[in-house]
């Protein structure tokens, strides 16, 4: 049902931080033009350099620090503050950010620098500053709201909000003036006719609602493979055949989506899949969304081709992209592919790793107070450095112009071919070639290292490093690196021992902040983690941790209504939070739904397969038609209408032939083994001793044992 408001809509076709975001639960709210009422990181900052500091001084977050000298009176989000807004029957500005958003920094600039804008939000509003790498929830319920106004959304994200928390209005950048407008045009509005305001609130804080209600379902008979099969095929309509990806004008790199583009390809048998997958990851390491000098990904492309890449590095990015290349290479095995994992993981050693373990959230796109500037090259540059060498170097990586202004262009590097080619195009042995692009990359990397770099967000977040986790285990199993799995162990306990607080887990660490309870991301990931961790390793330690976590997730998160789990422990907020679709990372429901499937396998216990499968058929509406924007559910159905399988392995050499296991690409199967006899029901009876048994099995029903990988995998 479409619902209808007439309100005042200032069609402000302006640039902001873009995000992947689906829209495909949202309800439409439509706007008449006619009136009925409107609407239609730094170095830590010192109180004594500055003429004014505000609360936000206090704050740990590098986003919250970048505003603490505004001559805007901006406070931190806090009970306290709402009930100070209550009392004085005041509006609030919610400005939501983060440390690496370029649009973010234009705005503080522009705007909430200006004294005579800081003096009419500091008479007329409370004013809050939201970082929404430490607060996901509130972004989610705000951005929500923006969706429902606007059609889209972005960053920064800026909200007007009633003493009660429903949003009367909601914008992304807006220029000075354009702020302005706003602001006299609410506050006019608030003193003439509250009651308007009120009402529309009302009404959009009730779409946000409906966007959570999900309706449960026990029918799994919805579940089949020719509804899978229809599913993707509507998706397959919205690909790029050239570039790869999905059509788009700016494109992100959907890793969970290509993954279960991989397995399902892999279980079906469907080339023209496959090679969509592989042609969209050869796009992207060649062009410049991939740093071809320093390793790891930026944040996403701005043009359709990979080319021109909005320069903000985002742990998230990088730690999916390790495991996705890890796993492509597998199936393709493209010494690219290894170079890329490889690279990926130096950069994030030597870039983004705290000092005491963790790895940092973000690297910002700008530098010198330009978008990209410390990652493009002038000609004369790379002329200089490379000499002799500038026309073949020219040549291999296709300089192309960056979109500047200014008269002289800069070059964004990404690749022309693939090497193979380019070498017989250039008549160069490829091991020549090789050591030329090590040369070169090494020449530009110690020249960029003399530049001012962007900043850092410092902040340790638990869900994002949990997908890093995840990325060491997969690198791990690709190429048998011993280091990859040290990785993962010791980013494993650093999370442990830090990102928790009286046995729950924390969203962020930074020494001396205010810690956040953890959201169910939190969870969902970093039980995925620990499994995966257990399955590498055998040691039980693992999976007593990853139960652990579980029964905590789902006492304090699930939700009677739904039977889906809520994103925060208690709601505070004007909607629970039932997030279910995937956006830059996965659903934290559809992560769920597969931890409790694993979980019921390996601690064989029914309960968590079926309701792991309950969750999946409450889905059975969004898969149909919106396959790409719940990818992690759809690989959830995969492993659900095609056969998954435990590989239990036990006897004194099972380590040895778990590690055969992992490094086959085996989308339907989890491997588990142990190199003694085992009270873990997965392993019941299944020792002999001064043997050595591999048993194929589905949900404890297992084939005969056999004793070789071979034999296993005709089981399969």
């Amino acid at each position: 049902m479409k619902i209808f408001y007439k309100l005042l809509y200032f069609g402000l076709n302006i640039p902001f931080c873009n995000e992947m975001l689906n829209t495909s639960r949202i309800l439409k709210f439509t706007f008449f033009t006619s009136l009925l009422f409107i609407f239609g990181c730094k170095d830590t900052p010192s109180k004594n350099d500055h003429a004014y500091t505000n609360k936000l001084i206090d704050e740990t977050s590098p986003y919250l620090l970048q505003h603490a000298h505004n001559p805007v009176d901006w406070r931190p989000w806090s009970d306290s503050t709402l009930e100070e807004a209550a009392t004085t029957n005041k509006l609030l500005v919610v400005s939501i950010g983060y440390s690496s958003c370029h649009w973010c920094h234009v705005m503080e600039k522009e705007t909430f620098a200006d004294e005579n804008i800081a003096q009419i939000m500091n008479e007329h509003f409370i004013n809050i500053k939201v970082d929404r790498e430490e607060r996901p929830d509130l972004d989610h319920v705000y951005m929500t709201a923006v969706q429902l106004m606007q059609g889209s959304g972005g960053w920064p994200l800026n909200v007007i909000i009633l003493p009660n928390g429903k949003p009367v209005y909601g914008g992304t950048y807006h220029t000075n003036e354009q702020w302005k407008e706003v602001l006299d045009k609410i506050i006019n509005l608030y003193q003439t006719d509250p009651q308007k305001l009120r009402d529309y609130a009302d009404k959009i804080a009730s779409g946000i609602h409906a966007t959570n209600v999900i309706e449960p379902k026990n029918d799994s008979s919805l579940l089949s493979k020719d509804a899978l099969n229809l599913s993707v095929k509507k998706w397959q309509k919205k690909w790029d055949l050239e570039w790869g990806g999905d059509l788009g004008n700016q494109k992100f790199i959907k890793a969970h989506s290509l993954e279960f583009l991989m397995d399902y390809a892999k279980l079906t048998g469907n080339d023209t899949i496959k090679n969509h997958v592989e042609n969209t990851l050869d796009r992207i390491a060649s062009g410049g969304i991939y740093d071809h000098i320093g390793g790891g990904f930026y944040r996403y492309s701005t043009d359709p081709y990979w080319k021109v890449p909005h320069f903000e590095k985002m742990l998230y990015t990088n730690a999916q992209l390790i495991t996705l290349y890890s796993k492509a290479y597998k199936i393709f095995k493209k010494a690219r592919y290894k170079t890329i994992v490889k690279e990926t993981i130096n950069f994030l050693e030597h870039e983004m790793k705290g000092q005491h373990g963790g790895y940092y959230s973000a690297i910002d796109a700008d530098s010198e107070g330009k978008e990209g500037s410390y990652y493009q090259w002038k000609e004369e540059e790379l002329q200089h450095i490379l000499k002799d060498d500038y026309s073949l170097f020219s040549t291999y990586y296709d300089l192309g112009a960056s979109d500047d202004s200014e008269k002289e262009v800069s070059f964004i590097i990404k690749q022309s071919t693939n090497d193979s080619i380019f070498s017989a195009q250039n008549n160069i042995l490829p091991e020549k070639l090789s050591l030329l692009k090590t040369k070169w990359q090494q020449l530009l990397f110690n020249e960029r290292q003399k530049r001012i770099s962007p900043a850092i967000d410092d902040k340790v977040i638990t869900s994002w490093n949990a997908l890093l986790i995840n990325g060491f285990i997969d690198a791990y199993k690709a190429f048998g690196n011993k280091e990859y799995l040290t990785k993962a162990i010791t980013l494993s306990d650093f999370i442990n021992k830090n990102n928790t607080r009286n046995d729950f887990l924390v969203h962020t660490f930074k020494k001396g902040d205010k810690q956040q309870e953890g959201f169910i991301e939190d969870y969902a990931f970093l039980i995925d983690a620990t499994i995966n961790l257990y399955s590498v390793t055998l040691e039980t330690k693992y999976l007593d941790r990853a139960n652990t976590l579980h029964t905590i997730a789902n006492t304090h998160f699930a939700d009677s209504v739904t039977k889906m789990f809520k994103y925060t422990k208690e709601s505070k907020l004007i909607s629970t939070l039932i997030k279910v679709d995937d956006g830059v990372i996965p659903s934290p429901n559809a992560v769920m739904g597969h931890n409790l499937k694993k979980l019921g396998i390996l601690n064989y216990d029914n309960k968590l397969t079926k309701k792991s499968k309950h969750m999946l058929s409450s889905m059975t509406d969004y898969l149909k038609d919106n396959a790409k924007d719940f990818s992690k559910w759809s690989a959830l159905q995969l492993h659900t209408v095609y056969p998954f399988y435990e590989i239990v392995i036990v006897g004194k050499k099972a380590d040895s032939i778990a590690d055969i296991f992992n490094s086959y690409y085996i989308p339907n199967a989890i491997v588990v083994a142990s190199t003694q006899e085992s009270t873990l029901p997965v392993f019941k009876d299944k020792y002999i001793e001064n043997e050595t048994f591999i048993y194929v099995c589905q949900e404890g029903a297992c084939k005969l044992p056999v004793q070789s990988v071979e034999q296993a995998l005709k089981q399969l």
